[in-house]
């Protein structure tokens, strides 16, 4: 592993970020988290990571504090930029952690890292009429930063749908950084996302249009599936079965009776939704498993079907299969299940993360060095 790619990553959570970046030759030597219980889950997995984990709320954190690195990562609090935290925006309680963020950069001073990485949801964007992401970005731009930004769903990655936002900012000299003005969509900047940027050519944008295209969607549920013994208690039982299939829409009812007569199982994912004051179940036919949660509430487990064979049999995902789901196949599972499912439903994918550190932070910090060479060359010379 190279020493030059070095990352402190902030809102640490179980440690999904560094799971995604060491997979491309990063290398954490400081983490930071609020919750002690997924300080627990991280240091359970990874291993003498004690020296280095904080744990504290990042207001308190002294920028003296940070070690000189070439990436600080960020996936702050998103509770306040959906719908479900009523969009109280980047001044609301969780998500106000970002302005924390912007406080540990500014008082780096000139050791700011020269990359940085943020992650939320895709909400992030239309919050509060787009002013909150337009905060953001200009808060990056004062402190030097040129900002790009994209989404990518996990879809292409695990068999998950899970959309989120990302925006790398990378350290500009540059007093302006010009917008191609014909840049238009693409699988990574849908139209909405491309009308920002070009509607706000006052932001220091610097977007990289040469990122390869994502991968092509091949996922099924089946590869994520635990083999759970019929006998297991995790199954649930007839009267809770016939429950939770008499809450489901009518046409959702007759696709599942169809998929019961097929000579082989088909598994299906489920959460449970208010609809005009009535608890439903939405069911997914796609093959592929809703954006996972964390389990704060009833209706935020996951319900898989395994429907064929004659059989509707019912249970909620296991913490193994949404470590799966998360592209954390080798996670070291620890704590309760509520723990676990707290932490990865809190979580960043694993292989996106690679995805981008493979595709866009690695040539940066690769180019980085190659210009800094260069230049010490050339004051070697002269």
């Amino acid at each position: 592993m190279k020493k030059n790619k070095i990352v402190a990553e902030f809102f640490a959570g179980i440690g999904l970020m560094r799971a995604g970046l060491e997979r491309a030759g990063w290398a954490t030597v400081l983490a930071n988290d609020i919750d002690p219980i997924k300080r627990r889950l991280y240091l359970n997995h990874f291993k003498g990571s004690t020296d280095h984990f904080v744990l504290e709320d990042i207001h308190k954190l002294s920028a003296d504090s940070i070690p000189n690195v070439d990436l600080a990562t960020a996936s702050f609090p998103c509770t306040d930029l959906s719908l479900a935290g009523r969009r109280a925006g980047l001044q609301g309680k969780h998500s106000s952690a970002f302005w924390g963020f912007v406080d540990i950069l500014n008082g780096m001073g000139n050791r700011k890292p020269p990359f940085i990485l943020l992650e939320n949801v895709a909400g992030f964007l239309t919050s509060n009429k787009g002013e909150d992401f337009y905060s953001a970005l200009s808060a990056l731009n004062n402190l030097g930063y040129a900002v790009d930004a994209f989404i990518v769903d996990a879809v292409h990655f695990v068999p998950q749908s899970r959309v989120r936002l990302f925006i790398v900012g990378q350290l500009r000299d540059e007093s302006k950084v010009e917008v191609r003005q014909d840049l238009t969509e693409t699988d990574i900047r849908p139209t909405k996302l491309v009308k920002f940027i070009n509607e706000h050519p006052q932001i220091r944008w610097c977007v990289n249009t040469n990122l390869p295209d994502l991968p092509d969607v091949n996922n099924n549920l089946k590869k994520i599936i635990d083999k759970v013994s019929k006998s297991s208690s995790l199954w649930w039982n007839a009267d809770r079965v016939s429950y939770l299939l008499n809450q489901t829409f009518e046409r959702h009812y007759s696709k599942i009776l169809e998929l019961k007569d097929a000579k082989n199982y088909a598994y299906l994912t489920a959460f449970r939704r208010v609809r005009d004051g009535k608890s439903m179940a939405e069911i997914r036919f796609d093959g592929i498993a809703g954006c996972l949660r964390t389990p704060k509430g009833g209706s935020a487990r996951q319900i898989l079907l395994e429907v064929g064979k004659g059989e509707v049999n019912i249970r909620l995902l296991t913490p193994s299969e949404c470590a799966k789901l998360m592209g954390a196949d080798d996670f070291t599972l620890s704590g309760t299940a509520n723990e676990a499912l707290f932490g990865f439903g809190d979580a960043v994918c694993v292989p996106v993360v690679t995805w981008i550190a493979e595709h866009y932070l690695n040539p940066g910090i690769e180019n980085l060095h190659k210009k800094k060479k260069t230049d010490e060359l050339y004051v070697a010379t002269t």
